[in-house]
């Protein structure tokens, strides 16, 4: 069952995402904030894997189950990457003329959204599985990626010609695959046997360090960088780790 308090933390990241979507609608955000909100994002999500989810497999001594986890998670990712950019490149392939492009849904892009969304909800279910105070850090962590997605959403749909409503209409629908992914995972995860936590904590593990290294930050990277843009990783990674030591 997932509890209020649980409930509580699932809604927050998708709403952070609506709203961010939806002030963007009016205002793009410049190439210099959408940086730096996703090297935060990128520090504060590296940071969960530092802080929460490695000390844990460390203490559960399972090297087989860490392996087998670790790898499914890099498998999955991998695979997922394959086949949401598969459709994307078939999409642009037989895209119509620009006339008719502004009233139509990108698809291959929503759709490999829809099923990152879905994995970054499943990651609630694995940090209440761990724990409460796990659960919560990573909810906070994953809102601040969320809201970057949000940003980049909005963004695209605004480049295609989208209403404001429309574009906020979209995003609504998306936000429910991570509360479906993170209350599905919590309740299929609640009661599951603790010699088996070091694999699901494993597949978290790889699934959050793929998005930072394989997306987060390689989005980041697609704009100048300076100094004080880099620095905003460490300033997310030093943020979380500060506050897993007092919460």
């Amino acid at each position: 069952m997932v509890t209020p308090e649980q409930l509580s933390f699932v809604v927050v990241p998708p709403l952070l995402m609506v709203g961010a979507g939806a002030v963007a609608t009016y205002r793009a955000p410049g190439p210099a904030l959408r940086g730096a909100v996703l090297h935060l994002a990128a520090g504060v999500v590296f940071a969960v894997v530092a802080v929460e989810l490695i000390p844990d497999l460390l203490r559960d001594h399972s090297p087989l189950l860490t392996i087998i986890g670790f790898a499914l998670g890099v498998v999955l990712m991998l695979g997922l990457r394959s086949l949401t950019h598969a459709k994307e490149e078939g999409e642009r392939n037989s895209a119509p003329p620009p006339a008719e492009v502004n009233v139509k849904l990108p698809w291959g892009l929503l759709s490999g959204i829809a099923i990152d969304l879905a994995i970054d909800g499943l990651m609630i279910g694995i940090g209440f599985t761990a724990g409460a105070k796990e659960g919560r850090l990573l909810a906070v962590a994953l809102a601040v990626e969320l809201v970057s997605l949000g940003l980049a959403v909005a963004a695209s749909m605004s480049k295609l010609g989208m209403s404001r409503r429309r574009s906020v209409q979209v995003l609504g629908a998306l936000s429910m695959n991570f509360i479906v992914g993170a209350c599905g995972g919590i309740l299929l995860l609640g009661n599951l046997p603790a010699h088996a936590l070091a694999g699901v904590l494993a597949f978290g593990a790889a699934a959050l360090m793929f998005l930072v290294t394989e997306e987060l930050l390689t989005e980041a990277h697609e704009e100048p960088e300076t100094p004080l843009l880099t620095a905003t990783f460490f300033v997310g990674f030093l943020a979380f780790l500060i506050l897993g030591m007092v919460a």
